[in-house]
């Protein structure tokens, strides 16, 4: 099997063990460039999660109507539509799901602050380590996870 690197066993990062009755978060990775989003979604299957893949902002738009996801996972910078264009038409549709942002560069980070509607949990700027989007990612399915226990 061909795979992009090697992965260090840490098991401070690897997802609880979880039963047939409680299956490991489902996470949409959505970014244009296909090394990233092959990379993201290998660090984040290694780490435990099950892992579905969009190479645009329309493309996982449709995804997210067929599927139930507990995270999404977006460049900003795509072709028919953009990260922050999917999650403000994911808050149009009234679905709640958190949101980590990966950005390039061409989206300060200022910017999904500024913006009222969308809801972005975490932001991540590119270039970044294997550990940062997998600390991140359990960072904000921990806050969903701990929010629907007080709800």
């Amino acid at each position: 099997m061909n795979t992009l690197i090697q992965f260090p066993v840490n098991p401070g990062l690897d997802v609880p063990a979880r039963g047939a009755l409680n299956p490991p978060p489902r996470i949409l990775v959505v970014d244009g460039e296909s090394y990233t989003r092959q990379l993201i979604t290998e660090a984040l299957n290694h780490s435990g999660y099950q892992v579905d893949t969009a190479e645009d902002g329309a493309i996982a738009w449709e995804a997210l109507e067929r599927n139930r996801y507990d995270l999404l996972v977006t460049d900003n910078n795509m072709g028919r539509l953009t990260g922050l264009g999917l999650v403000k038409k994911l808050h149009a549709a009234h679905r709640a799901l958190p949101v980590v942002m990966v950005s390039g560069g061409m989206m300060s980070n200022e910017e999904p602050s500024r913006l009222k509607t969308p809801q972005i949990d975490a932001t991540l700027m590119k270039p970044f380590t294997i550990h940062d989007i997998i600390r991140t990612v359990r960072q904000v399915l921990g806050s969903a996870d701990r929010a629907r226990e007080q709800a």
